[in-house]
């Protein structure tokens, strides 16, 4: 899934507002003056436009077809500014659908949220981890159910080349590093190609690197603590997770293959490296699920379009743990009711069950993920998809969303400009520092 990128400047300006909002009470739907069989609507609010629109609707069409409930959805770039100002004027959805647990917190927080009726907690119960429960969680009530998902931290390799160099897919981080070493000595040249560029946020996919390294080295409970500002970044665990990236990315010997050293990472955009991946001049490079579609453009050394699987040309593993079990940093989409009626909450039932999570994943030409148990694999086509639904929904996997983009966003932007100055030679204890500062400004 192509990665979204949603405007958080504005959450803090906001919940203000929105607080005062929600000392008036929610709007009851009005009674149908339909007559008796016609389809009672529901309306649903979210960001995906376009294309990515158009697949969320055929992911429950069927459904609500069967079950004589018209489901209209309005798609909107503008969703998180524009949801606060329905939110004042008492023009809501009845189901909105938040990219990110900060926002929809603030606006739980304005008491115009529906709890979830205890058939559609009990339904949220069975198929979702506790991790996710908790992002929809606020003072000990359930308000949200997770929809899609996606999943950040991908080592893409060529498997024939593994073959070749006689080598396996690591099973930790050490072994990691111990694999790099090994290649670097077969092709007596750098192994890793990274880019970071992303136009005003450059830096994020360094960022979403170093969060991955801290969650798996450091436990939830740090990594919620370091989101919340409780540790800093100047603590030893966030200096660890540097430290550990910059073994990699401060090395020239070990970056940026194909397309230079280690001053090109900044230069390099976050889509290329899968050119030099998939022609056989870089080995390994760390991105999200979506990477897979930039290979489209891409060709092997034999001027093909390379094929992604696990006995293909190009394919990928989770990055693995630094310690304990394997964790994930992702994103995902929960859906909230402004309102309580029947059909409404019979929608909300739906959207966490395995059947509306088993449409969501076979929806044609569509690339989304589920972290719901209730999913049936086998039903996912594309076999990286599949590999990361089974990791999110295996009850051993320690799920976390990107600590930047639940970070206040002055925060995040400052971790980004950090790290591309960290990567044109500042110091990693003036980065941290300078990071650090920013949440003055919070």
């Amino acid at each position: 899934m192509a990665k979204r990128y949603v405007t958080y400047g504005l959450v803090g300006l906001t919940v203000a507002t929105m607080a005062l909002a929600g000392c008036s009470s929610t709007p009851s739907p009005s009674p149908s003056s339909e007559a008796p069989g016609a389809p009672e609507v529901v309306t649903i609010y979210g960001t995906p436009t376009g294309n990515e629109g158009s697949q969320w609707e055929a992911s429950w069409q069927a459904w609500a077809a069967a079950n004589n409930i018209d489901i209209q959805y309005t798609g909107d770039r503008d969703f998180t500014t524009n949801i606060s100002t329905k939110i004042q004027g008492n023009s809501l959805p009845d189901i909105a659908v938040f990219p990110q647990p900060g926002l929809m917190k603030s606006v739980i927080q304005t008491g115009k949220v529906q709890p979830l009726d205890p058939t559609t907690l009990a339904t949220l119960q069975q198929n979702f981890s506790a991790d996710w429960q908790a992002y929809g969680t606020v003072d000990g009530q359930q308000y949200a159910v997770p929809l899609d998902a996606s999943a950040k931290g991908y080592i893409w390799y060529s498997p024939s080349a593994f073959e070749q160099w006689g080598v396996t897919v690591p099973k930790t981080w050490d072994d990691l590093m111990t694999l790099t070493d090994t290649i670097q000595q077969k092709v007596s040249g750098p192994v890793w190609c990274a880019g970071f560029n992303s136009g005003d946020s450059s830096g994020w996919p360094g960022t979403d690197q170093i969060a991955e390294y801290l969650l798996s080295a450091s436990g939830g409970d740090v990594y919620d603590q370091w989101v919340s500002g409780d540790v800093k970044f100047t603590d030893q665990p966030v200096a660890d997770a540097f430290s550990a990236l910059g073994k990699l990315w401060l090395d020239p010997k070990y970056v940026n293959a194909g397309f230079g050293g280690v001053d090109t990472i900044n230069s390099t955009a976050f889509g290329d490296v899968a050119i030099p991946l998939a022609n056989g001049q870089c080995a390994l490079t760390n991105q999200a699920t979506f990477l897979e579609a930039s290979f489209a453009d891409a060709k092997t050394a034999a001027g093909t379009t390379p094929k992604v699987a696990p006995d293909g040309d190009i394919w990928a593993f989770m990055m693995p743990p630094v310690a304990g079990t394997q964790s994930v940093v992702g994103g995902g989409d929960f859906a909230v009711a402004f309102t309580s009626s029947p059909a409404v909450q019979k929608v909300m039932n739906y959207l966490a069950s395995g059947d509306y999570a088993n449409s969501l994943i076979t929806v044609s030409g569509a690339t989304f993920i589920t972290a719901n148990k209730g999913v049936d694999v086998s039903k996912e086509a594309d076999p990286l998809l599949a590999q990361a639904i089974q990791t999110l929904t295996d009850t051993n996997t320690t799920f976390r969303f990107g600590a930047g983009d639940t970070m206040p966003s002055v925060v995040q932007q400052a971790w980004w400009k950090g790290t591309v100055d960290w990567l044109n030679g500042a110091s990693q204890t003036s980065v941290l520092s300078q990071i650090q500062a920013s949440w003055a400004d919070a």
